[in-house]
């Protein structure tokens, strides 16, 4: 039984079904009788700040330092290290950014409180995703993962810049200095090829802090300090490994397994008492779930339709036209992203539940159409 427990944590698949699970684990018990347990645990305070906080802006943090971290290392010497590999799935993101955006603008410009999650469909969930083609095996070519891979990075990239950009307020000049001195002194120990860890670590902690009390959201911390842990020119440690290496692959089984399940837990839990049918039509709702599903799809496949078409580039080698549209279906899994988005567009917990419900349908019907269309289309071992 230990071998096979093993054996499973060591599947492409393992995170995004711990995932999966949890988030069904917070609706289920946010809808039984340990509901009011679940929802007063998630509120109650330690340290000046509740227990949904703790996961949402701390252990977040981590998860953002995990994907800040992997940016770096895509960006340098990895899938997206040159002009020539980023545009494809650089311009593929924007368009499956934009088009979302619009679809659910569209449908909330009236409201001026609802207008507020206009991002929240634009989110990628790149380990739904990668879990879905990692099942899929050969029937998916190489290079379509890859690009799907490139794509989802650029997402997260794209989803953090929107963040701190459009979801920061009332800054706090004082603190945002100190977070400035901050990594100054972060990017000095870089610049002077230190690769110890605690000497990143304990900056990093007091970065995070200078953020949280500065206005702008504290899991951008993460993503700051990863900017300046070093990749290359530094000396590897016993694995072969350099710092950025290190840490990643030190993080990884956390944040899969502890951070985002957690995440899942406590941020799905909807609660369905006094759910009626006709929500499913509110403004909210449909901005999401059809941002998702339909705005994600139209906007990567048209753009890579076009972009062939056009001249400007080539679709991945060996993929065909409805393999290109199943890995845009698969997009519009918004999941984690986007329900982290949504906690930041609204305050009222009732619109948060509404997000929430778009999410669950538009990443839903994306995810089974998107699995649907690759096994009917693939081909095992083609590659």
């Amino acid at each position: 039984m230990y071998q096979k427990i093993k054996y499973f944590f060591t599947l492409p698949t393992a995170g995004g079904i711990i995932l999966m699970l949890s988030a069904v684990l917070g609706l289920i018990i946010a809808n039984s009788p340990l509901s009011d347990l679940y929802f007063s645990t998630l509120g109650s305070y330690i340290g000046g700040l509740s227990v949904l906080h703790w996961i949402n802006d701390a252990l977040m943090a981590i998860f953002f330092l995990y994907v800040g971290l992997e940016l770096k290392r895509e960006f340098i010497s990895g899938e997206l290290a040159t002009n020539a590999q980023r545009i494809l799935p650089g311009l593929a993101a924007f368009a499956g950014l934009a088009v979302p955006a619009v679809i659910y603008f569209l449908l909330n410009k009236g409201d001026s409180e609802a207008i507020g999650g206009w991002a929240i469909p634009t989110a990628t969930d790149i380990a739904f995703a990668l879990g879905i083609v990692a099942l899929l095996g050969s029937r998916v070519p190489v290079s379509l993962k890859i690009f799907l891979t490139a794509l989802a990075i650029i997402d997260d990239l794209a989803a953090i810049l929107i963040i701190a950009l459009f979801y920061s307020n009332n800054l706090n000049l004082i603190y945002l200095l100190g977070a400035l001195v901050v990594l100054i002194l972060l990017i000095v120990l870089n610049r002077r090829k230190e690769t110890r860890a605690i000497f990143y670590i304990i900056p990093g902690i007091i970065l995070w802090f200078f953020v949280l009390k500065s206005g702008i959201h504290a899991t951008l911390a993460g993503v700051v300090l990863a900017m300046t842990i070093p990749l290359n020119g530094v000396k590897a440690n016993k694995k072969g490994e350099t710092p950025l290496l290190a840490w990643e692959h030190g993080l990884s089984d956390w944040v899969s397994f502890l951070i985002i399940p957690l995440f899942g837990l406590a941020n799905a839990g909807v609660s369905f008492a006094g759910l009626e049918l006709s929500m499913l039509t509110h403004p909210i709702v449909l901005g999401v779930a059809l941002g998702l599903f339909f705005g994600k799809q139209i906007g990567v496949f048209g753009m890579v339709y076009l972009g062939e078409k056009l001249g400007v580039f080539k679709r991945p080698t060996g993929a065909t036209w409805i393999q290109v549209y199943g890995v845009a279906l698969l997009c519009g899994i918004g999941f984690t992203m986007s329900l982290f988005i949504s906690m930041l567009a609204f305050v009222s917990p009732e619109l948060q539940d509404l997000s929430k419900i778009g999410v669950f349908i538009g990443s839903i019907l994306s995810g089974v159409l998107g699995y649907i269309v690759l096994y009917m289309n693939g081909h095992k071992n083609a590659q």
